[in-house]
């Protein structure tokens, strides 16, 4: 897969982004770079290959993670940040629609 400059312009003007020509040619040779990576990637054959669970997990056979107990740990204060909103409805913000 490869982009083209007038998707890089599309995709800059929905993200309402100011692109001259020139940043927008070095955007495309940044984002075609990319996606040739992950192409790369993607050609790689892993069949037979246990997915690891720590990078280091191939090498140390012994390791273990350290968890800790998944709780919170801070109040909740989401009426004290949505309290200086614009809009706010059922505990979300509301934002005007900026993609057409």
């Amino acid at each position: 897969m490869s982009l083209t400059l007038s998707d890089v312009t599309r995709i800059a003007h929905l993200a309402q982004l100011e692109m001259s020509e020139d940043q927008a040619a070095t955007a495309l040779g940044q984002l075609n770079g990319i996606f040739a990576l992950a192409e790369q990637m993607q050609a790689v054959d892993t069949d037979g290959v246990a997915p690891l669970s720590h990078p280091l997990a191939a090498h140390m056979n012994n390791i273990a993670l350290r968890l800790r107990e998944d709780v919170a740990t801070e109040p909740n204060r989401r009426a004290d940040y949505q309290a200086v909103a614009p809009k706010t409805q059922d505990g979300l913000y509301l934002v005007p629609k900026v993609i057409e």
